[in-house]
């Protein structure tokens, strides 16, 4: 009897397992099990599903004794493990109402809506136990047996005669806690594929825009340019999987490659009106239709594209497009590589601007400063960030998002005194790449009296805080700690920057200031002059530092800038 109820179970179970593979297949259904954040309109949805799934278990079983041996539990486990409690409560509520509501027969309707509650709490519960572990399915498989044998026990004290549930239970205990474990292991195994395939793909796509970013940011420092475009097109048409990519500037097209060469041609004016509509609104548009396009030559293969906007500061000064040979084939993952491409980009026509904002500081050495912005110190933090991308998807934003802030704030300094907040802010970006690329080696301490309302020159503790890490932790073997303070008197404003590293010998700190002194002090000795030349001799750095023991620099700013 047990034999042939296990194998009849297993038959029903298939139509479940089969609609599983459906449906991991379905786009927007996919979107949803793989979206981290969803929204409660979105687990709702789940809800619904998963306790539709439910209901298909309770209307595919087996009848014994009077009842329904079922794979009821399945779709409201599964639901609750993969979607968190509301989507399993959700689906508890709909699969398990159902059962007691619905006249499909048995003693143990009341048992068995009561059981399907109870087993969605429980799947609720283990979801924030099994959410971050690996190979989910041989943790459901165990959550599965444990929810069936409650379900046991649920019958055994809620149905009644209890005769007749005990006789009941002595049936379909092992086929219902045997099958339904499986067939929750199998459902969960399904679904957590989509979760592998798309950090797959995301690991590639990470890999595909970093090897772009890395062969394209030698020409960008050139400007935005025919001969920059051209060389810059060729790469992303040969790493991106793409119809044609083009870059265009406010007026003309500056390089096309691929589909449409013929006549998309360099050097002639925009073709498409949404090029220029996205030129005049500074928003990236997608284009699905090859009429939305709007290109003018008739026959033209482009027939989908998402188009960029190229800034300097606010002001869009191109597109980068990356075009489709078919309608409706712009991916979310082609959407996030065009636009960090764009940013990219865009951050990089920054630089090339540099040379045009000496006047941005007072004593017109913002250009050294910048130049510190060592181009390894890029690719250092561009590997540190994509190495997140596979173990840690929201660290690896977070760095990107820090990196970007830390060069557009560099590069786009247009008043010649800054917040205090502002600066504090600059330093914090530019140390959560460093403390992500050196872990434990490296830790910083802020110790903010308060919230200064003191105006400083920009870039003038950023500088200092790479010196400490530069040439005061890193070099430690076991690391160490750099201490950012500050306070406040009537007049003046006092931040120390103290590090445990390996200080500077007293021959050393003697000509800190000198002009014959090490490459390494360069970066202080453009900090110490400014403060000079600002507001006197009085304000110049102050330097304490001991061999083997470490270095605190401290800056005075005065309240009233004179």
């Amino acid at each position: 009897m047990v034999v042939e109820m296990i194998g009849a179970l297993i038959n029903k179970l298939g139509i479940i397992i089969i609609l599983a593979v459906i449906i991991s297949k379905i786009g927007i259904f996919k979107k949803l099990l793989i979206k981290k954040n969803a929204n409660l309109k979105e687990k709702f949805f789940l809800a619904i599903i998963f306790g539709t799934i439910g209901i298909l278990g309770t209307y595919s079983s087996v009848p014994v004794q009077g009842a329904l041996a079922n794979t009821r539990v399945v779709g409201v486990m599964v639901g609750a493990l993969l979607g968190g409690p509301f989507v399993g409560i959700g689906a508890a509520v709909i699969a398990g109402g159902h059962r007691y509501l619905i006249d499909i027969g048995g003693f143990t309707a009341v048992a068995c809506g009561i059981s399907t509650m109870v087993e969605g709490m429980i799947g609720g519960y283990f979801y924030y136990y099994i959410k971050h572990k690996k190979n989910k399915w041989i943790y459901a498989l165990g959550i599965g047996v444990v929810a069936e044998i409650v379900q046991m026990g649920i019958i055994l004290l809620v149905a009644r005669p209890f005769a007749d549930a005990l006789a009941l239970v002595q049936i379909i205990l092992v086929p219902m806690v045997f099958v339904n474990a499986v067939g929750i292991a199998l459902f969960v195994g399904i679904l957590e594929n989509i979760y592998k395939e798309q950090e797959r793909i995301a690991a590639g796509q990470a890999e595909k825009a970093l090897k772009i970013a890395n062969l394209t940011m030698p020409y960008f420092r050139q400007g935005l340019t025919p001969e920059v475009a051209k060389n810059v097109v060729a790469i992303i048409y040969e790493i991106a999987d793409a119809g044609a990519v083009a870059i265009t500037n406010e007026r003309e097209i500056l390089a096309h490659k691929g589909l449409g060469e013929d006549h998309h041609i360099g050097m002639e004016p925009l073709r498409t009106m949404a090029t220029k509509e996205v030129i005049a609104s500074g928003k990236h548009q997608i284009i699905n239709q090859s009429r939305g396009i709007y290109c003018a030559e008739k026959g033209c293969p482009l027939k989908s594209a998402i188009i960029v906007p190229l800034k300097e500061q606010k002001k869009t000064v191109g597109t980068l497009k990356i075009y489709k040979s078919e309608e409706y084939n712009i991916t979310h993952l082609d959407e996030e590589l065009a636009l960090g491409l764009g940013q990219l980009f865009s951050t990089q026509i920054e630089v090339s601007k540099v040379a045009a904002q000496e006047k941005l500081l007072v004593d017109a050495e913002l250009k050294t400063l910048q130049a510190q912005i060592n181009p390894h110190f890029l690719f250092n933090a561009i590997n540190t960030i994509q190495s997140f991308m596979i173990i840690d998807g929201k660290k690896a934003k977070l760095l990107l998002t820090s990196l970007a802030t830390l060069f557009r704030k560099s590069l786009s300094i247009q008043e010649d005194f800054v917040d205090f907040s502002t600066e504090i802010d600059h330093i914090k970006s530019y140390l959560e790449i460093e403390e992500a690329r050196f872990g434990d080696r490296l830790q910083v301490d802020f110790q903010l009296q308060r919230e200064h309302k003191v105006k400083l020159p920009p870039l003038i503790l950023q500088p200092i805080v790479e010196n400490a890490v530069i040439h005061g932790i890193l070099p430690k073997k076991e690391g160490g700690v750099i201490t950012i303070r500050s306070r406040e008197n009537v007049k003046e404003c006092v931040v120390e920057i103290q590090d445990n590293g390996l200080g500077m010998a007293e021959e050393v700190l003697g000509n800190l200031f000198k002009e014959q002194r090490e490459q390494n002090s360069v970066g202080l000795m453009n900090v110490h002059k400014r403060l000079v030349n600002l507001y006197g001799e009085g304000y110049g750095l102050i330097v304490h530092s001991r061999e083997g023991t470490g270095t605190t620099v401290e800056i005075r700013i005065p309240v009233a800038v004179p």
